[in-house]
């Protein structure tokens, strides 16, 4: 077993150090301007699956250098998903998004709805489960410095902190399983296809309800055949076939 392991080490190892040398590869052709064989070094990194931030915003920009707009954006959103606030990622694919021929408004989230949202994707699930332990780790502590202590004045604050401690913590709890529900329900995909008609039924012969272009990013809701229901961000939906777009969330 001790063996096997120390080979399977010595392979990790090797393997790392082989995809840093074609990274630095890719680099270079790319720097020289040989997009296209700096785009071949890179995929062949992802086929080994070795996944990172860098590699898919390289991809995105040799993509982008190539005028190749959904390959481009993917790659970008990608990168996103690795480093969500990365300034980089985020400036380049706007750039990338000016490129698509569909201008689909976002439908605004208004009052409540909006804070809600907001404060649900403030942080990921794992970091609201921690506060929401933190948080009641502070609260089990308030409640036995309450109990043991004698002084009036003391009770009463602690009483008070450590039910505002709960609070939060349930609060925490709940942000928690819903931020796990949406990002279950998130399946965001790229039409990759230049041109293709959205049908209102997942079948040929059913009427058009719009057409997309490639670049365009839209949500997956359901699956039929090699059909997919998706949405657009400003409501719309209708069925594409799947060929036509490429989900995000496969790695």
């Amino acid at each position: 077993m001790k063996q096997f392991l120390f080979i399977f080490f010595i392979f990790i190892g090797n393997l790392t150090a082989q995809n840093k040398t074609v990274f630095d590869e890719a680099n270079m052709l790319y720097n020289n301007g040989n997009y296209t064989e700096a785009i071949s070094k890179y995929e062949a990194i992802l086929k080994t699956n070795q996944h990172s931030a860098e590699l898919y915003y390289n991809l995105g920009n040799a993509h982008y250098k190539l005028n190749n707009i959904a390959p481009s954006i993917y790659y970008y959103e990608k990168a996103l998903q690795l480093k969500p606030n990365d300034k980089d990622i985020l400036n380049n694919i706007v750039y990338a998004k000016k490129m698509t021929v569909d201008d689909i408004q976002t439908v605004p989230q208004l009052g409540l709805s909006k804070f809600f949202n907001q404060l649900t994707h403030a942080l990921t699930y794992d970091n609201w489960a921690k506060l929401a332990i933190g948080l009641m780790v502070v609260f089990v502590v308030l409640f036995l410095f309450y109990f043991f202590t004698y002084s009036t004045v003391y009770k009463r604050l602690t009483f008070v902190l450590s039910f505002v401690f709960l609070f939060l913590a349930l609060s925490s709890v709940g942000l928690a399983f819903q931020k796990q529900a949406l990002d279950k329900k998130n399946n965001p995909a790229i039409v990759f296809a230049q041109e293709s008609e959205v049908k209102t039924e997942p079948n040929l012969g059913s009427p058009e309800a719009f057409l997309l272009h490639e670049g365009t990013k839209v949500q997956v809701l359901d699956t039929i055949n090699n059909w997919k229901k998706i949405k657009l961000e400003d409501g719309k939906t209708g069925w594409i076939l799947s060929d036509d777009i490429k989900l995000l969330n496969v790695f």
